[in-house]
């Protein structure tokens, strides 16, 4: 059966949870199905997943293989809280979109799209089957100074009512890993039955095989890396709770002692030139390769030139990076923080450290440097797991079911009160 599905999401900027979206979007538009995808303003150095789209309309408007994917861009959704925009984009973008686009299924993306979405759509008359995906918690980790915890606090504290009031206003939440299900439910946000881990999925082919001109050597010949270089690589935003400056205080005495140990960090950000002024200052520029933004489809020839993915990450839903680099044949060390472990098993597919515990970070790094026979066990057996739980395939096939039970949920009217 062939469904009007809206998928909404706040920004669509290069990132796992945006990807994760497209890929849904492009899978069930192939299956047949007339998918809408609606995002706010796309800014700033993180990069845009529009290209992408762009190139898949053209392709399937080319060969008549599916139809394209309609685009709606909302002007007032945008990321931070402001009271006038969400305001505006609840009452005039949300509610004109609904009207037009009349879904079958309303997929949100994300917590500020989630909440306004999911609201907009159990108003919708009649209403669609609501489903909501979990990529990420919402709440930040509580540090710093005693002013900054205590906005931390108010902060997660509003969350955490924002997501009871929009888990009301819908039939299935998503979550990409059983770790965010935990969170979720820790905090009283849903019912237990609404919950169903889908995998993130993503394209595994360009992980697994090399395409020309892309193998370890060729790639790190071009990033001016020499076969015996040591490659700690990390592929996330230049942005607060990634981890550069972890990784930076894990290595620093390493990367001073051996001139052959190289950071190579793909990706932009709002911190890089920050970043790279402590490097700077550290006396590490010639040994930190930043590439800024590459093209999604460069990504798996970055991590190919790798030694050693690190993912010191604060706040992860689950980080796809992980299980790109076990398909890459790169053993991740990453802190051990919402659902990393599904992916990164410590002491089968990888190495995990606890939070913000530098030391164990560099420990672990400077002991799979000693082991490479270590690294390629690790790495072998996550590239087997890897392929079989993470395809864009697998995860869009689930998806399918989700819809349906959400659907028979709709058409039951299985509203407690709209509103």
């Amino acid at each position: 059966m062939s469904l009007r599905i809206l998928h909404i999401s706040t920004r669509l900027i290069l990132g796992g949870s945006q990807e994760n979206t497209v890929l849904s979007c492009e899978g069930q538009a192939m299956l047949g199905h007339d998918v809408h995808l609606a995002f706010g303003p796309i800014f700033g150095p993180e990069g845009s997943m529009l290209p992408r789209i762009e190139a898949f309309n053209a392709r399937v408007t080319r060969d008549g293989s599916a139809s394209p994917i309609t685009l709606h861009e909302l002007p007032h959704l945008v990321r931070q809280i402001s009271p006038v925009k969400d305001h505006l984009c609840f009452h005039h973008d949300l509610k004109r979109l609904m009207r037009e686009v009349r879904p079958d299924v309303v997929h949100t993306h994300s917590s500020k799209a989630g909440v306004l979405g999911r609201w907009a759509a159990w108003n919708a008359s009649p209403c669609p089957g609501v489903v909501h995906t979990i990529h990420g918690p919402p709440f930040m980790p509580v540090e710093g100074g005693a002013i900054s915890r205590a906005k931390i606090r108010c902060k997660n504290g509003l969350y955490t009512l924002a997501e009871r009031f929009a888990a009301k206003r819908c039939h299935t939440i998503v979550s990409v890993a059983d770790a965010m299900t935990q969170q979720f439910l820790d905090r009283a946000i849903g019912r237990p039955a609404q919950y169903i881990t889908v995998r993130s999925g993503m394209e595994v082919e360009p992980f697994l095989h090399a395409l020309p001109g892309e193998s370890r050597d060729e790639v790190r010949a071009e990033l001016g890396i020499s076969d015996d270089d040591f490659v700690v690589g990390t592929v996330a935003r230049l942005a607060q709770h990634k981890g550069h400056d972890d990784l930076l205080d894990a290595l620093g005495d390493d990367l001073r002692a051996h001139r052959d140990w190289k950071l190579l960090w793909v990706g932009d950000g709002w911190w890089r030139d920050r970043l790279l002024k402590r490097v700077s200052d550290m006396g590490l520029e010639p040994q930190v390769i930043c590439t800024g933004l590459v093209p999604p489809e460069r990504v798996p020839a970055m991590m190919r030139a790798m030694d050693v993915l690190a993912h010191p990450s604060y706040r992860e839903g689950l980080p796809r990076t992980v299980p790109q680099a076990l398909l890459c044949g790169v053993t991740p060390v990453a802190y051990d923080v919402d659902g990393t472990r599904e992916a990164c098993i410590d002491g089968r597919t990888g190495r995990l450290v606890p939070l913000g515990d530098t030391r164990a970070l560099g420990e672990a790094i400077r002991e799979l440097r000693e082991q490479p026979d270590e690294r390629a066990r690790l790495a072998q057996q996550g590239r087997g797991e890897c392929a079989e739980r993470f395809s864009a395939s697998a995860m869009v096939a689930a998806l399918e079911h989700v819809y349906r039970d959400a659907l028979a949920h709709a058409h039951a009217d299985d509203r407690p009160g709209a509103g």
